[in-house]
């Protein structure tokens, strides 16, 4: 058994604008990089996971077309409640800080915390695990680190600088009697940095 955990494509989104559940779409390098994804992708894949949200799921079809594709709203990007599409300068520093001071535990207005992520993600792992079958999952950038930090006993505060995954990035993990094994199978860095929070941090 092998699972793929596979990060969607470049969403159709202006930089700085914060996003977390709300349904973007996806950017006409779209066909390109689904490509990119596939050829680091084995053909053994018995079973396909995804986050219902559409960067992920046209992912998962285009990449897995002769798979019946399985939809889970715990596969999500972190909820962001009231500020989704937000500009991230444009929320009140009052409102965000005690959020970016503790991002782990502190939940967002409206929506949750990157705990509260992480639970619900390493629950469908976990599940997807038990089944013995070798799957791919394709979701979000903190839906793809609360896996890689489970596994690895990473901090979740850590699992931002120690898994760096750019879209359409993919991982390959490997049950082992010790535990998991992850290997980068692919991974292009990007020509501008993405902003997930502020620029005055």
């Amino acid at each position: 058994m092998e699972i793929y955990l596979i990060r969607h494509t470049t969403p159709l989104v202006e930089k700085g604008i914060c996003y977390g559940q709300t349904d973007l779409d996806i950017t006409e390098s779209f066909e390109s990089e689904a490509a990119s994804i596939q050829e680091r992708l084995p053909n053994t894949i018995e079973q396909v996971f995804s986050s219902p949200l559409q960067r992920c799921s046209k992912l998962a079809k285009q990449l897995f077309p002769k798979h019946p594709i399985s939809l889970h709203p715990t596969l999500m990007e972190l909820n962001c409640g009231a500020w989704e599409m937000q500009h991230w300068d444009a929320i009140p520093k009052p409102e965000i800080q005690p959020w970016m001071d503790d991002f782990i535990n502190v939940v967002v207005p409206g929506g949750e915390s990157y705990q509260q992520l992480h639970d619900r993600v390493v629950a469908q792992f976990q599940d997807i695990v038990a089944t013995g079958q070798t799957s791919a999952i394709v979701g979000h950038g903190g839906v793809l680190r609360s896996v890689l930090a489970h596994i690895t006993g990473i901090d979740l505060k850590e699992s931002f600088s120690a898994f760096q995954l750019h879209y359409g990035a993919v991982v390959k993990i490997v049950p082992t009697e010790q535990g998991f094994e992850h290997e980068l199978l692919h991974n292009i860095t990007p020509s501008t940095k993405e902003q997930h929070r502020p620029s005055f941090t």
